[in-house]
């Protein structure tokens, strides 16, 4: 089979993480994250004690009914799945990551993208390869590709092996795949947040928010590679970059901890915790904006994720 695309590699040094000195979990393509409702791999159930320990392998199915489910892809890109949706692991290799969404709706946070990364999600007409950090919604149903930000090349017709020129779709636009080439349209964005969208800025507010506990332990380690890192609770893994700070497409801060040793500000606001909102400014440790740190605690007991310690992979 002939490649659409070229696939390079990444270094292990820009994808890993490690933690003081403890034994790293791998946290690859294929981890779920986070786990609610009803959830199976396989027809086999797997629950909330399941979290970063369960992984969708290669050909494997994952499905709902009455739940949703985070699955981590390459470190920063989240694909999260509704309610009554079925998704096939094509690929989880860390530069050919390949989904397929077999019935139902999932989205994609995309917070960075390397050159290296080739992200496609496949539906029965038409695959999808993200171009740009954003945000992509899925509807197998109605075979709708969403773009809220961001940039993806959408390759229209079931047959994935073909030559066909890629349709762009740009952030604002949406394209309903009918196995033919179509012309992007404008959508309105505030009226097609629906449930899963909700759930899915609810899940990267609690990510961001362990970001910056993390962020600030890392601060200064030498032994600090970029990556997933487990933050524990109902958190999940959670990422740091490895130099920076990003905004995910629902306006939470991502740090990367030689951000904060470097002396960079932490943007923040409050509810009931610590929030890396876009807005304000506080700096990092010690008080913020006039109160004590509260959310999350940090602490050297976390363990960190190998993010991503899969080989290459080419695109079929």
């Amino acid at each position: 089979m002939m490649p659409r695309l070229k696939v390079l590699f990444l270094s292990l040094a820009t994808l890993s993480a490690t933690a003081f000195g403890q034994a790293a979990n791998q946290a690859g393509p294929g981890t779920l994250n986070y786990i609610e409702g009803q959830v199976s791999i396989e027809g086999r159930p797997v629950t909330p004690n399941s979290m970063g320990n369960a992984v969708l392998g290669n050909g494997q199915y994952l499905s709902t009914s009455n739940g949703k489910v985070e699955v981590l892809l390459t470190p920063g890109v989240f694909l999260r799945i509704g309610n009554d949706s079925t998704i096939q692991m094509i690929s989880p290799n860390l530069t050919h990551t390949e989904v397929k969404l077999e019935r139902g709706n999932a989205n994609v946070e995309a917070d960075q993208l390397y050159k290296q990364n080739v992200i496609l999600i496949d539906m029965e007409k038409g695959q999808t390869q993200l171009l740009e950090d954003g945000l992509y919604t899925f509807n197998a149903d109605s075979s709708a590709v969403n773009v809220f930000k961001g940039k993806a090349n959408v390759f229209p017709g079931p047959n994935l092996e073909a030559d066909v020129k890629p349709i762009e779709v740009k952030a604002g636009h949406n394209l309903m795949l009918t196995g033919e080439p179509a012309k992007p349209q404008r959508f309105d964005k505030d009226k097609s947040q629906d449930d899963l969208y909700r759930w899915s800025s609810l899940r990267s507010e609690y990510l961001g928010e362990a970001n910056i506990d993390l962020a600030e332990d890392y601060a200064g380690v030498n032994s600090f590679y970029p990556g997933w890192y487990w933050a524990g609770g109902p958190f999940g893994y959670t990422w740091l970059p490895g130099e920076g700070l990003f905004w995910s497409p629902f306006g939470y801060g991502f740090y990367s901890p030689w951000y904060l040793y470097g002396g960079g500000f932490i943007y923040g606001r409050y509810g009931h915790g610590i929030y890396p909102y876009r807005g304000g400014h506080v700096v990092a440790g010690g008080f913020r904006g006039g109160a004590v740190r509260g959310g999350v605690t940090g602490g050297g007991g976390f363990h960190g994720g190998g993010g991503g310690l899969h080989g290459g992979g080419g695109h079929r």
